[in-house]
């Protein structure tokens, strides 16, 4: 690798006063018992084995009779003993009933704690489970039935694992829980929906939110310490989706969370050549991280750039080609204002809740930072397409705006870059290319370099007129 020119600075030039990173507030109907329906205490009698069978044996079957009541003492949330050993691993899962009442059961090698709340703008209900290895058939959850649409799992954070069922309507949860094992089959995971009013539904979000909140006000929040004086500049680089969120799928089936997590980590071995940078990811594994928490995670480490990496998808196979994005509430075209769109319903897709934002600041010294940010990040944009323009193929415009949502740092300059549209096999196949990747990661490299470098002069030149005012 070529040797790239220093870059030096007091690092305190690089700060101005904002506020610190706030703190996301998930909220949802959580419920969560320590009780475990036991053989001695529940045996499991003919209707319920018949309920949780395979699908192939409700085929035909008159619904609701395809789906039995569950046992009367079986708790809302059922929570087994823990166990120690393999983890737990997901074999098949299915969705059963009508629009009336309807059951999701999953198979399951073992016993699992399970917590489940329901979430509004959409419906959904959320499952949690300690962490569980999902070994599903590729299309399990594109289709649903009765009071489920969809559904969607993966892992939503170190240790946890999540199921988000998506609603047709107001739904209540009837009873959740996990069936040991027993005469040859699986234990099971068991959640049985019920038709609800938006009212009733609202109701219940609202009391639980009211418990959520109630229990956050005793807590204190993070708050970042002063940024190292160290004399190094640091990069957030964020690699888009990750976990319950697989982000664009390829019709091959490569996933876009996969692809921008090679591509980030070989941008930060290029990066971390050069001493004088240190570079931080918001995700180094397959999790999930929100859009608010990627933005507070570079916040919090002082970052001087936040890079977003994605490969999206789009209709029409013949879009392709890298495109880089900065922010903007007015998008450039219809385009930019759908892809936007698009990635920030993340939250929405992992089964977090959304708070509106309340904590909007108008200071005026606040929104003269936010406008240097913005103008920052178009500068390194343009550095960007510009390094990439010999080496990479560019979508025909290649840098555009948008209300992307991981973007709205208001201190720290921002862009997200869309490596490429996986719904191209063109672009697919250099996606997946490690030559292409290291091409590209080095193009990228060098824009950063460029950044800093200029920015530095120009701070130097702003500092030296400075200091010459008021002289003789």
């Amino acid at each position: 690798m070529r040797e790239r020119q220093g870059v030096s600075a007091d690092r305190q030039n690089w700060r101005r006063a904002t506020q610190g990173a706030g703190r996301w507030l998930g909220a949802g109907f959580f419920v969560l018992f320590s009780a475990w329906a036991s053989a001695a205490q529940s045996p499991i009698d003919n209707s319920v084995t018949s309920a949780i069978s395979p699908v192939a044996s409700t085929e035909g079957a008159e619904t609701p009779a395809a789906i039995a009541p569950a046992p009367d003492n079986a708790p809302l949330v059922a929570t087994p003993p823990a166990v120690s050993g393999e983890p737990v691993i997901a074999r098949e899962a299915r969705v059963v009933g009508d629009g009336s009442r309807t059951r999701f059961v999953m198979d399951l090698t073992g016993p699992s704690a399970v917590s489940v709340f329901t979430l509004d703008e959409p419906y959904r209900v959320v499952v949690d489970l300690p962490e569980v290895h999902f070994d599903l058939a590729a299309d399990a959850g594109k289709a649903g039935k009765g009071l489920v649409s969809a559904f969607r799992y993966g892992l939503i954070s170190a240790g946890k694992s999540r199921i988000v069922l998506d609603a047709t309507g107001p739904v209540s949860v009837d009873k959740a829980f996990v069936l040991p094992a027993d005469k040859g089959q699986p234990a099971r995971l068991v959640v049985d929906l019920v038709k609800s009013t938006r009212t009733a539904f609202l109701d219940t979000l609202r009391i639980s939110r009211d418990r959520e909140r109630a229990t956050a006000s005793h807590e204190r929040e993070a708050v970042p310490g002063p940024a190292p004086n160290d004399g190094k500049l640091r990069i957030v680089l964020d690699p888009g989706h990750g976990g319950i969120d697989s982000g664009a799928i390829a019709k091959s089936g490569m996933l876009e969370k996969t692809i921008v997590l090679a591509f980030a980590q070989t941008l930060k071995e290029k990066l971390e050549a050069n001493s004088r940078y240190e570079v931080l990811m918001t995700r180094s594994d397959d999790t999930f991280v929100t859009l608010r928490g990627r933005v507070q995670f570079a916040r919090s480490k002082h970052a001087d750039l936040f890079i977003s990496i994605h490969a999206d998808s789009f209709s029409g196979s013949d879009i392709r080609g890298a495109t880089v994005y900065t922010l903007s509430e007015r998008a450039s075209d219809q385009m930019a204002a759908s892809i936007a769109e698009s990635e920030n319903k993340s939250d929405i897709l992992a089964g977090v809740d959304v708070p509106e934002d309340t904590n909007e600041v108008s200071d005026i010294l606040i929104d003269l930072a936010r406008r240097e940010t913005k103008n920052f990040a178009v500068v390194f944009a343009r550095n960007m397409i510009k390094e990439l323009k010999p080496a990479v193929r560019l979508f025909k415009r290649a840098h555009q705006q948008a209300g992307f949502m991981v973007l709205k740092a208001p201190d720290v300059p921002s862009a997200l870059v869309e490596l490429g549209y996986l719904s191209n096999p063109d672009d697919e196949k250099l996606l997946t290319s490690p030559e292409w990747r290291d091409k590209t990661a080095v193009a990228i490299t060098r824009a950063i370099d460029a950044y800093f470098r200029n920015r530095v002069a120009n701070m130097a030149a702003s500092e030296a007129l400075t200091s010459g005012v008021g002289e003789p």
